[in-house]
């Protein structure tokens, strides 16, 4: 038997499946939030790597706090301008001194956000349409101490707080994953014209499931507005498609539905750098996709900001990327549940690999009670909390996706 504290019981509601409605969102990768989480994780894992390779343990920092304030563009059919760039602000804390190393945290970062950009955003350029700044302070000195404490195989975690998980993902929450990753993928390829900045949402109506698609337009790439058009009919088809790779429901797939009548640039969705965060729309780290890449509000959700805290001992991260994998690891693992909910509960200074409490709810098949699947259950959360600091090292290495 474990020591550890973990109930397995029933859920309070039916399964999302089950529900008369559902709603799913993605934010895509050039969401003006997405690019906030996304700079803010890759300067946390740069940073990490460097305390590694500099003196041989990740020290106290966090980068959670990244802010991107819009720019202003003139996009027009067949190439536009910018005219007013992208200010990101890059905010956190770093430790700066140890021991008789400095180390320079706020170039690594600079580093770390401009070759985040320059792969994934390659309409933007760096220094002129968007101006990245560093501002990292020192940590709080008791955080610090939880942090670095000598000889401790587990770390401690740095505050009393929660992380959740579920499994399996409806049909509607694999099309919203889905279609944005491919679009910004194997679409995108073959498609220049559409930019980074996708979004979707996807609403399910007992068994008929609308997808809306807003896609920005990148202007070099268009041509007209019957250019623009084809593009526009382009995602609607690849989305329709890859929905029916994961249901036999209805589907109806709406892009840009906000385009207006004219013929001009200003009655469409172009840009001219593939993101809205030219044309006003700001971000911030945390205000996106929760750590499974979705936002769902059938489920319950974290609040925290999983990108860019460190992966040592912040169960704001560590909390809320071990609920998904417990999830679904349970879900492979042990037959007869079709909706699974993971609630991990810190206590600020226990060690991370015991938890205040570790909450399974699940909603079973019928004709199975939770008593046939219950000690299954527990030994895998056991099993999966006995190895949490290998989070650790598959966050610094890029393994898991924190949005």
């Amino acid at each position: 038997m474990t020591d550890r504290n973990i109930q397995v019981e029933p859920i309070d509601r039916p399964a999302v499946e089950d529900q008369e409605i559902e709603i799913v969102e993605r934010k895509g990768l050039g969401h003006p939030d997405s690019i906030s989480d996304g700079i803010a994780e890759r300067v946390s894992q740069a940073l990490a790597n460097a305390y590694l390779d500099r003196v041989g343990k990740v020290l106290h920092y966090n980068t959670d706090e990244t802010q991107l304030v819009a720019g202003r563009s003139n996009p027009q059919f067949g190439g536009g301008e910018m005219i007013e760039p992208i200010y990101l602000l890059i905010v956190g804390r770093a430790t700066k001194e140890y021991g008789d190393q400095t180390i320079p945290t706020e170039t690594i970062a600079l580093e770390a956000a401009r070759d985040y950009l320059s792969e994934h955003f390659p309409e933007l350029e760096f220094g002129t349409d968007i101006i990245v700044d560093v501002k990292l302070g020192e940590g709080s000195g008791d955080l610090k101490e939880v942090f670095g404490e000598e000889g401790v195989t587990v770390p401690m975690a740095n505050d009393t707080s929660f992380g959740v998980g579920h499994a399996p993902l409806t049909e509607t929450e694999q099309i919203v994953l889905n279609a944005e990753r491919r679009l910004n993928g194997e679409f995108a390829e073959d498609n220049p014209a559409l930019g980074q900045d996708v979004k979707i949402m996807g609403k399910r109506e007992g068994d008929q499931i609308d997808i809306t698609v807003a896609a920005a337009m990148i202007d070099a790439y268009v041509e007209d507005r019957a250019d623009y058009d084809d593009t526009v009919e382009a995602v609607r088809e690849f989305v329709r498609d890859v929905a029916h790779e994961y249901t036999d429901r209805d589907v109806s797939v709406y892009v840009n539905t906000a385009d207006g009548d004219g013929d001009d640039e200003e009655s469409v969705y172009l840009t001219t750098t593939g993101t809205s965060a030219e044309m006003g729309d700001d971000g911030s780290v945390g205000r996106g996709n929760r750590s499974n890449g979705l936002i769902t509000p059938n489920r319950s959700m974290s609040m925290e900001a999983t990108s860019g805290k460190n992966p040592v001992n912040h169960i704001g991260k560590i909390y809320n990327l071990l609920g998904t994998e417990i999830a679904e690891s349970v879900v492979a693992e042990v037959e007869g549940i079709r909706d699974l909910r993971i609630r991990l509960l810190s206590q600020i200074g226990r060690p991370i690999d015991q938890p205040h409490v570790a909450d399974a709810e699940v909603v079973t098949e019928d004709g199975i009670a939770i008593a046939d699947i219950e000690d299954e259950v527990t030994e895998i959360i056991d099993r999966e909390l006995a190895d949490v600091t290998s989070i650790t090292q598959r966050v610094i290495d890029g393994e898991l996706s924190t949005f």
